[in-house]
């Protein structure tokens, strides 16, 4: 999958789910917004209630997306029949849509309205998004292979390209000017582990500090604009590559606590999603069927 058609996958997925949300925020918002005591009367009730026949819809397809979105996941990455299927990347990305369209489906589902064992498993599943957010950061910090599998720090190194030389060599820099641009790609602070939102976003601010360094640098030489562009990019590489070899050891050890975090609050909200789905067929609610 290239470029292109991986940004009309992830396009894709991301219009589906803004206009879910959208169309059953719009066309239900009166519902909605009709206090608890008073939906009765409201001309939409056996529509949009959770027993209606669009709210129980919601929360039967919401749940299946959830299903269908945990455990295709599961099997692609525990199962070794199933490890040649597809990329693993890509799977993680089809998990990650079907687990956030899944719970908007089921919010609509609840009408708003949470009580009983329910809401735990409501809570848990908002725990288990947000804590999917969460982890999706992290796991986008750890360099991979096309594959899914985790780069050691030595693979990460071993994808710098000797910067200075190559500037030398493919576009005949003079030393002071190389020097100059390698110098401004280069993190003093190479091997540090720390954590905090506020260093990560002075770090960020210095980042774009030094890509407007180098990009005045190369004004001051007599490079062609595509050649000055290839050498920017070539920049920025090394610069996130550097943020990468950093943050390595301590974005492994934060994914593994994240794990500890996640998986719990997940099996809390699928144990008594079942518990949900067969009282609810035990009283004979059937939906359309």
């Amino acid at each position: 999958m290239n470029k292109t058609v991986h940004r009309i996958y992830i396009g894709t997925f991301v219009t589906i789910v803004i206009a879910a949300f959208l169309s059953l925020a719009i066309f239900g918002m009166s519902y909605y917004r009709t206090p608890l005591e008073e939906r009765f009367y409201h001309p939409g009730h056996d529509l949009w209630k959770p027993s209606g026949a669009l709210g129980h819809g919601l929360g039967i397809i919401g749940t299946l997306f959830i299903l269908i979105g945990v455990f295709s996941y599961m099997a692609r990455k525990r199962i070794k029949r199933f490890s040649r299927i597809g990329v693993l990347k890509y799977w993680l990305e089809f998990h990650i849509f079907l687990c956030v369209l899944g719970p908007i489906l089921v919010l609509f589902h609840t009408a708003f309205k949470f009580g009983g064992i329910v809401s735990v498993s409501f809570w848990s599943m908002v725990v288990v998004v947000a804590s999917g957010v969460i982890g999706r950061f992290i796991y986008i910090q750890i360099p991979r292979t096309i594959q899914g599998r985790e780069l050691s720090l030595n693979e990460i190194k071993g994808m710098k390209e000797d910067m200075g030389k190559l500037l030398e060599v493919r576009y005949g820099l003079s030393p002071e000017i190389t020097s100059a641009i390698v110098s401004s790609a280069q993190k003093p602070d190479e091997g540090k582990e720390e954590f905090g939102l506020g260093k990560w976003f002075g770090e960020w601010v210095e980042d774009r500090r030094r890509i407007g360094k180098i990009r005045k640098q190369l004004r001051a030489t007599e490079l062609s604009r595509r050649d000055s562009k290839e050498i920017l990019k070539l920049a920025k590489r090394e610069i996130t590559l550097n943020n990468r070899i950093n943050r390595l050891v301590l974005m492994q050890r934060l994914f593994r606590y994240w794990h500890v975090a996640h998986l719990p609050f997940a099996i809390v909200m699928l144990i008594i999603m079942i518990i949900h789905v067969g009282v609810t067929l035990a009283f004979g609610y059937r939906w359309i069927f």
